[in-house]
């Protein structure tokens, strides 16, 4: 399993980030394999966590042409920084159920 871990400095939030991002978490999980999708946003900052099955699976999420939009979009509008880092699960230890 391999986790994406994207860290950003907001420069703005409006309804059209919102929609936005939750049409790119539901194209992540329907179409591309993402396995979880998590998200937090606090003080200016996004902390978003994304977890995929391979690289294979980044890779066609990260040229799709909606996707592609979106990072326009945002890099233009919504981010003012930001930073994108993968990583390999190499152990996992659940509690619970």
């Amino acid at each position: 399993m391999i986790v994406v871990i994207f860290r950003a400095k907001m420069r703005s939030i409006d309804d059209e980030y919102l929609e936005t991002a939750k049409r790119m978490r539901e194209l992540a999980m329907t179409q591309f394999s993402c396995k979880e999708f998590h998200a937090v946003c606090e003080d200016g900052e996004e902390v978003a966590l994304s977890y995929w099955p391979d690289e294979a699976s980044i890779k066609a999420w990260r040229e799709h042409p909606e996707h592609k939009e979106a990072q326009r979009r945002g890099q233009q509008k919504w981010y003012q920084s930001y930073r994108v880092e993968v990583a390999n699960i190499t152990r996992e230890y659940p509690m619970g159920s």
